[in-house]
């Protein structure tokens, strides 16, 4: 499984663009697969690449889900309820390449 996370851009070029986290730490994105991007862009990144565009309210929901986690892996109460507010009220969807094919 792979872990998203969302980080704001700060500082772009064509290929790679300084990034904070949501601890405020900086580091250094390759941009290949979403092309260049602008000051306050928000980027799912993972293992130091920007995976996908997303937008400020997206950023926000992942956050809330990965701090959730981090309290959860400190033994730590989250309100679980609020971090996964998008997965409550909908059944869950497999993507079109994992469903099954009929004839």
């Amino acid at each position: 499984m792979c872990v998203g996370e969302p980080m704001q851009v700060v500082a772009s070029g064509e290929h790679r663009a300084r990034c904070r986290d949501r601890r405020g730490r900086e580091c250094e994105i390759d941009l290949l697969l979403t092309g260049a991007q602008p000051v306050g862009a928000w980027l799912l990144t993972f293992l130091g690449a920007a995976r996908e565009v997303i937008d400020a309210p997206r950023a926000d929901a992942v956050t809330r889900a990965l701090d959730a986690l981090d309290a959860i892996t400190r033994g730590e109460p989250a309100d679980l309820d609020a971090a996964f507010a998008d997965l409550l009220d909908r059944e869950p969807q497999l993507p079109d390449f994992l469903k099954g094919h009929s004839s």
